[in-house]
């Protein structure tokens, strides 16, 4: 009898020491983010950096002038013309991820989505062909959906924010873009770059439509859809959760305000 007093009890602190490792394993606090998220500086590449030097003319000379050597005079060089570099505004933006999944027997569309993303886009609208676009970062710590323990699970388990804080999609190709553009008119191109999350790198192409509002801001949309797989990107077996899609949509709304 003692014996198995002894067994139940040992059993019983198994269940708890376990369920709690369980708990913080996948619904556990984690980490919050670093910092605000800030973008990486865009360095533009085959445009002239160095401003041209103003131009002299010289002064026509006036008849009978005592001085024959009058100071020429200096006629301002008008500023270059080129690329203006465009900053992702965080109180006008969001990123989101979709996909879809059976919660306690109902269809559901989970959203995740955030105000942390960053990055810095160039543009002359006369030639469309310089555009370059820089590294886009999101924070996956801020990344939040309808259910806090949902929050958690994808933190801990899925995204595991605590050492991989940020996703980023770094551009390797724009195409698809038009000529040139004129303010108010929207153009439709693709993006083709280097996505990654957690420690793991996969090719995504974003469908993209951005509008020059003015020569001070732009707004666009980009959408992508990746495989689940692709990134290992594991649903933790959760009660009442089934179903979870393979597919995941990537979405971002975004304002980009010219850097002064």
């Amino acid at each position: 009898m003692l014996q198995k007093r002894i067994a139940l009890g040992l059993l019983i602190v198994i269940v708890i020491v376990g369920g709690l490792w369980l708990y913080n394993f996948v619904l556990g606090d984690t980490e919050e983010a670093s910092a605000p998220i800030s973008s990486v500086p865009l360095e533009l590449t085959g445009v002239p950096t160095a401003e041209p030097e103003p131009t002299a003319v010289p002064a026509t000379a006036v008849p009978n002038e005592p001085d024959p050597t009058p100071e020429p005079e200096i006629v301002p060089t008008p500023p270059p013309t080129g690329p203006v570099i465009f900053e992702i505004s965080q109180a006008d933006s969001e990123v989101r991820f979709v996909l879809d999944e059976l919660l306690r027997g109902d269809p559901t569309t989970v959203i995740g989505a955030s105000d942390q993303v960053a990055g810095q886009i160039a543009v002359d609208l006369s030639d469309l062909s310089t555009t370059q676009l820089g590294i886009i970062q999101i924070n996956a710590r801020t990344l939040a959906t309808d259910n806090n323990f949902r929050n958690r699970a994808i933190r801990n388990r899925i995204l595991q924010t605590d050492d991989y804080e940020f996703i980023t999609f770094a551009p390797t190709a724009l195409t698809g873009l038009p000529d040139s553009a004129a303010v108010g008119e929207m153009v439709s191109f693709q993006i083709v770059g280097d996505l990654t999350i957690r420690d793991i790198t996969q090719e995504a192409t974003f469908a993209a439509e951005v509008t020059a509002v003015s020569d001070t801001q732009l707004t666009g949309t980009a959408v992508a859809t990746v495989q689940r797989a692709d990134f290992e990107l594991v649903i933790p077996e959760v009660e009442g959760v089934a179903d979870v899609d393979e597919v995941v949509i990537l979405e971002i709304d975004f304002t980009a305000l010219a850097v002064e």
